[in-house]
């Protein structure tokens, strides 16, 4: 179960959540059959509380969205791109530990 800090992203809500955002969002790319993505889900949900009003956190279904995955060229899951001000400023793919993802937000922020 996701939290409610976690922006669910869509094709039609990707530009306005991310893209035109002014300021950092953090986007986990997943799918509901990627094991690796369950893995870091529980990190992401709690990322979203620790750095509320710093930072948005969202996460995009691939499946569900593939246009967007396409855009950013997302091969493998899981991805997380991190934005400032709509532009890609980090980037980690594969599962990683905490503090790997923390240590990208943190620079992106």
């Amino acid at each position: 179960m996701a939290s409610e800090h976690v922006v669910q992203l869509t094709s039609d809500n990707f530009d306005k959540e991310v893209s035109q955002f002014s300021g950092t969002v953090m986007v986990d790319f997943w799918a509901e059959w990627c094991g690796p993505c369950r893995m870091v889900a529980p990190i992401v949900d709690e990322l979203s509380q620790s750095y509320d009003g710093k930072a948005k956190v969202g996460k995009l279904n691939t499946d569900l969205a593939p246009d967007i995955a396409t855009r950013y060229g997302i091969r493998s899951i899981p991805t997380m791109l991190f934005f400032k001000n709509g532009q890609v400023v980090q980037q980690l793919v594969g599962a990683y530990p905490k503090s790997k993802i923390v240590e990208k937000l943190e620079a992106s922020i």
